[in-house]
């Protein structure tokens, strides 16, 4: 069992690195240029982080996190298109990449590894928190929403600020609900973001401060 549990939080630690190491990039990045940018690279690692991390949500039988990853996962491929990185992967990798989250949640119904209850987290986790944990990932996906709609009118794929406030409070919420859930994964690595997203916040008003006006 112990075993288990280790297994399955390294998955997490993994997943949560990556998602991690793309603002880790983005912000040096940005530093480097004295400007908000977003590389393709961020996009990539987002993919392929969530990912990894669905299956940690689905390990640990936590709805919540499935929920967001599920939302915000098709957005990242969105942006790819948007950069015109998307059509430089392989067909068959597009295809999997499309298919996997519908698959892997087939998968779980179909073997039987648990049912809707479980999947609520109703046997493991009080109502309250299980509230907490949907309404703190909608938060954080909205971020990912707004950044899609303001992408989508100048058809570029860029990290407006209004991206970085949602993500803030999003990560507010969601550090939150990790104390009362007992996640390290999702407590260090909320931790660690909110000073990167409150970093993002300081450059792109420098950034607005500094360019001329007409």
């Amino acid at each position: 069992m112990i075993d288990a549990i280790n297994y399955i939080t390294l998955i997490g630690f993994v997943g949560q690195g990556l998602f991690f190491s793309r603002f880790a990039v983005q912000l040096f990045l940005s530093e480097k240029q004295k400007k908000v940018i977003t590389p393709s690279v961020f996009w990539k690692l987002s993919l392929l982080a969530s990912v990894v991390f669905f299956i940690y949500g689905y390990l640990r039988k936590d709805f919540s996190i499935m929920l967001g990853q599920t939302f915000t996962y098709f957005i990242y491929i969105r942006n790819l298109q948007l950069q015109g990185e998307w059509k430089k992967l392989h067909k068959i990798f597009q295809v999997f990449l499309f298919v996997f989250p519908v698959f892997i949640v087939l998968y779980g119904y179909n073997n039987d590894v648990y049912d809707l209850d479980q999947l609520l987290g109703k046997d493991n986790i009080s109502t309250p928190l299980l509230v907490l944990g949907i309404v703190a990932q909608l938060v954080f996906i909205c971020r990912f929403i707004y950044q899609w709609i303001t992408s989508e009118k100048t058809k570029t794929s860029h990290l407006p600020l209004g991206f970085w406030r949602i993500s803030l409070a999003g990560s507010l919420l969601i550090l939150t609900y990790a104390i009362f859930r007992e996640d390290l994964v999702l407590f260090l690595a909320h931790s660690i973001g909110m000073l990167v997203y409150v970093r993002n916040i300081f450059i792109w008003k420098k950034q607005v401060h500094e360019e001329p006006s007409e």
